[in-house]
């Protein structure tokens, strides 16, 4: 209904953590230059696209897990983000289940 695709939305969350683990890996500030608006510009994509935005969001995932997993020590700012990155991806997944009904699961009373 005009708003951001689904793909849009698995894209914004990709980027989005590929900058986490770039912080995490490099450290410095990988969000300094990052281009937000590029994902919210996909608005269709075809088969093997949409194959690759998801590729890639499982690779960025498991890296950032992986992250999670490990203890380190982190200043107030980065312990927020780091934080902030589980809210922003549940925000994005719940935005996925209002686009399209089939991702919200199976129905009360049917499991």
């Amino acid at each position: 209904n005009g708003g951001a695709t689904i793909p849009a939305h698995t894209q914004h969350v990709r980027y989005g953590l590929s900058l986490m683990n770039q912080w995490a890996a490099e450290g410095g500030n990988p969000f300094a230059n990052a281009k937000w608006d590029d994902a919210w510009k996909i608005a269709r994509v075809d088969a093997g696209q949409w194959a690759d935005i998801r590729k890639g969001l499982r690779a960025e995932t498991e890296r950032w897990l992986r992250v999670l997993k490990t203890p380190r020590e982190v200043a107030g700012i980065e312990f927020t983000g780091l934080v902030s990155s589980i809210a922003h991806l549940a925000y994005h997944l719940g935005a996925i289940r209002q686009i399209d009904k089939a991702a919200r699961g199976p129905r009360e009373g049917t499991f």
